[in-house]
């Protein structure tokens, strides 16, 4: 009997620790600390400064070139038969036009088989120029075709003068010593005038020109014709004259141009 009850009181004991620990277990409540968990925020990209390159844009000078012809100028030191001096000039008006002119002084003896004439006088020459040429970036050469209009006023003075002779049995007669002179005479002429010109300085150009001319008008001495015409060159080709020059220029600007560059449209494909 004392064993049983022994039995009995151990397990009671064990029953009343298992009731005691589930109680214990169920009043236990588990608490989480919620935290507030931010909101993603997308990384804004960051703007970058470009800077642009500000580019001036292409412009073209403007203004007045005025020179000299060397070609005359030199030609009196080898040739004592001859004198003279021309300025060359032109002004730029558009792109490819250019006002031109040239004024000049001659003095010029011409000795023929019959006679020996001094020709002295100005003329002046007037026109425009179109440069055919596609300048590349900032440069300024020119290869030009133009028209010009030409009037000379000069005098004429015969030296000596030979007669013809038919039958020369007793040998040419000398010459005879005239000396006379013809004033208020004049001339004129149309010409096409080719020609370039190379920048070679800054704002100094050298150029070389051909000119094919026109007589157009002419007013001779009394007994002979016109050997030479300030101006126009000699006239030994009837009413067909040519004539050349070699210069050197310089270009003052004067105001500058924004040059127009033209617009690419752009094709959209076809569907």
């Amino acid at each position: 009997m004392k064993h049983t009850l022994k039995y009995i009181f151990s397990i009671c004991l064990l029953f009343s620790m298992f009731l005691g620990h589930t109680q214990e277990t169920s009043t236990t409540t588990v608490t989480k600390e919620i935290v507030p968990v931010k909101p993603k925020t997308e990384a804004k990209p960051a703007i970058q400064e470009t800077k642009t390159d500000t580019v001036p844009p292409k412009t073209d000078r403007y203004g007045l070139r005025v020179g000299v012809d060397l070609y005359k100028l030199t030609r009196g030191f080898y040739d004592k038969d001859y004198k003279g001096i021309e300025f060359v000039g032109d002004f730029r008006l558009t792109k490819k036009y250019y006002l031109a002119a040239e004024l000049g002084f001659e003095d010029k003896t011409t000795d023929d088989d019959r006679l020996n004439s001094t020709a002295t006088g100005t003329y002046i020459k007037g026109g425009f120029d179109y440069n055919t040429y596609q300048n590349w970036l900032d440069m300024e050469n020119l290869i030009t075709i133009g028209l010009r209009g030409g009037f000379s006023t000069f005098s004429q003075q015969l030296n000596s003068y030979k007669i013809y002779n038919p039958n020369p049995y007793w040998g040419e007669q000398p010459p005879i010593v005239d000396g006379k002179k013809y004033d208020g005479l004049t001339a004129g002429w149309f010409e096409v005038a080719m020609g370039l010109k190379a920048k070679v300085f800054n704002n100094i150009f050298v150029g070389f020109g051909v000119q094919l001319k026109l007589l157009l008008a002419n007013s001779k001495p009394d007994g002979f014709d016109n050997l030479y015409i300030p101006g126009f060159n000699r006239t030994y080709d009837g009413s067909f004259g040519i004539g050349f020059n070699y210069t050197v220029s310089y270009f003052i600007p004067l105001y500058k141009k924004k040059v127009k560059i033209p617009e690419t449209k752009t094709e959209t494909p076809k569907k």
